[in-house]
């Protein structure tokens, strides 16, 4: 959130808590404005869980990159632009990201959105400005002056918003919320306008700022919550730290789990605080296919670091990465509309592009600019073994053995006999096959003439052996010569579901 009274208390007292101690084992977040970007101390990656017996393996780096000046400033006279959500979305670039336009009353953090086919910009809002505002406080809730740290994720055709909401400068009501939107720009509170996760106070700390700083991915059927809580058990002694829920449910309602020591387990709410994955504030994260892993962005003394996760926080697959260079507070990492990374086009199997804005001081007494920095991993083979293969490989089509073309989807594989149904559900088709893909069973043969299924509210889907694959549209059916039968929810329903089969978010 902007450093108003309340992020000054969450900046100053991690920074009185490392000067108390002479030294600190912690990350420090960036001074209290206008100072330019402070130096913290480097933050230790996290010791591996088990096994402890497994060496994270050192990426391959090239192509350093970094926009050669801000490529976002927000609207008119607001004079911090930071805490950016970034989406590669239908073909551009969609940032969402805080700053100051005295919208709500009292005037507070908002949310602003800008678009880009270029990573260097220019960035423009919907309405030809440099940001347009699109979210702000509520007068009467949570969130009534401050809506900031926006994690921005389309599932299903949905957009969801998780932010941080405070009704005041004061740091103790700092909570995270979520809304919904069918565009990206027009939101609508969730859950009832009520916050999803609040301050857990299960220790007394000088950092009283709460739970706020969320960042949000959705992987298999779940959505992966990570966000600060200073008043978390397991934060540092200065708050910093960042905590794990995920759910099946986007307002995290039911069916939660919280990180342990162990692993995921069940817990009754959203207040359970059993775990740190990072020592920072204020980190963004994302799954990335090709490495199989998590990738955790955070600040550290020469610039972003990237910590990385196996998907069962259980050791840490590879070693730290850094993206060097000045910044003032961030990062937020370019991401499928999903919160995965980017997928390589050219090389899924060998290359991944690790993208990300953070805010940076351009002036002394000026405006905190947004920037773009980047770089790619490379000389890995994830499809050298078919686990890692199909992940690597989601969405995309190669030719099969049998002059057909097999669709990697799901860590499955499904058979079509038109190469013009397959290139319209993939994200592209391959020229060469990878020999791993003959351990992977075909789950599905899409013949010409399939029946195809749809009901209201539910959509349209091909009808094989009993089970529903759903479908994008009815030209997909069109193209296999498939003729498309209407039935009731009810009946759908009582279909035994296959994959879903409308492709990976581009």
């Amino acid at each position: 959130m902007r450093i108003t009274h309340r992020r000054r208390h969450l900046v100053a007292t991690a920074l009185v808590a490392a000067l108390t101690v002479g030294c600190t084992t912690s990350e420090a977040a960036p001074g209290p404005e206008p100072a330019h970007p402070s130096t913290p101390t480097a933050t230790p990656v996290p010791r591996p869980a088990v096994p402890a017996t497994i060496d994270p393996v050192r990426l391959t780096t090239r192509a350093g990159r970094q926009s050669p000046g801000p490529i976002a400033y927000g609207t008119g006279d607001a004079p911090y632009n930071y805490a950016p959500s970034v989406l590669w979305d239908g073909g551009r670039y969609r940032m969402w990201w805080c700053s100051q336009l005295g919208i709500a009353n009292p005037p507070g953090d908002d949310i602003l959105l800008a678009e880009s086919r270029s990573m260097n910009g220019p960035f423009r809002g919907p309405d030809g400005s440099g940001g347009t505002p699109v979210f702000s406080g509520s007068a009467a809730r949570f969130d009534a002056m401050h809506t900031c740290d926006p994690s921005v994720l389309k599932v299903g055709g949905n957009y969801y918003l998780y932010y941080t909401g405070a009704a005041g400068d004061h740091a103790h009501g700092n909570a995270i919320g979520v809304a919904t939107s069918r565009d990206g720009r027009v939101w609508t509170r969730a859950n009832g306008g009520r916050p999803l996760v609040t301050a857990a106070r299960d220790v007394k700390r000088d950092n009283t700022y709460g739970a706020g700083q969320p960042s949000v991915v959705h992987l298999a059927g779940r959505f992966y919550l990570m966000f600060t809580d200073t008043t978390g058990e397991h934060a540092g002694h200065n708050g910093a730290g960042q905590f794990v829920l995920r759910s099946p449910d986007p307002a995290f309602g039911r069916h939660v789990e919280a990180l342990g020591p162990d692993g995921f387990q069940p817990v009754a709410d959203t207040s359970a605080r059993l775990r740190s994955v990072v020592d920072a504030f204020s980190a963004d994260w994302m799954w990335v296919d090709a490495l199989a892993a998590f990738a955790i962005a955070h600040e550290t003394r020469d610039g972003t670091t990237i910590t990385f996760w196996d998907r069962d926080f259980g050791f840490h697959p590879y070693q730290p990465l850094l993206l060097p260079g000045p910044w003032r507070e961030g990062p937020g990492l370019v991401r499928r509309a999903d919160g995965h990374a980017v997928v390589s086009l050219d090389n899924p199997c060998g290359k991944v592009a690790i993208d990300l804005v953070r805010a940076t001081h351009e002036a002394p007494a000026g405006p905190s600019g947004l920037r773009h920095f980047g770089l790619d991993v490379t000389d890995f083979d994830a499809c050298a073994e078919p686990e890692r293969a199909v992940l690597a490989l989601d969405g995309f089509a190669v030719p099969s053995p049998s002059r057909t073309v097999d669709l990697v989807v799901g860590g499955q594989i499904v058979r079509f006999d038109r190469r013009s149904v397959a290139e319209k559900l993939a994200v592209r088709v391959l020229a060469r096959r990878p020999e791993v893909l003959a351990e992977v069973e075909v789950a599905a043969h899409v013949k010409p003439g399939v029946p195809a299924r749809w009901a209201p509210d539910r959509g349209i889907g091909f009808l094989l052996d009993d089970r529903v694959w759903r479908i994008p549209s009815a030209d997909v059916a069109a193209l296999n010569s498939s003729a498309v039968g209407p039935t009731t929810a009810q009946e759908w329903d009582g279909y035994e579901r296959g994959l879903d089969l409308v492709g990976p978010p581009r």
